[in-house]
């Protein structure tokens, strides 16, 4: 069942007993160091993002109470400029 993948998937860099399929070989292990190298890659970029992502977030709802804390702080100046 395998046995065509036998011939065709040898790697000579990995086993002594194979067929010089040297171009065949070397497209396989570019194509993992591709996978491997994109896969590190994209983890990267996703985990900048996300971290820059949280920062957002805090930075945004650390406005968002300020703003809040601001509009207490009006009607409470408001109510007392009305006493006088």
């Amino acid at each position: 069942m395998w046995s065509w993948a036998l011939t065709w998937g040898c790697l000579p860099e990995l086993s002594r007993n194979c067929m010089d399929m040297t171009n065949s070989s070397s497209t396989y292990l570019g194509i993992i160091a591709g996978a491997i190298i994109g896969g590190i890659i994209s983890w990267w970029i996703f985990n900048r993002q996300k971290k820059t992502s949280d920062k957002q977030d805090y930075t945004l709802n650390r406005i968002e109470q300020l703003e809040n804390y601001n509009e207490k702080l009006l009607e409470k100046i408001k109510v007392l400029e009305e006493k006088k």
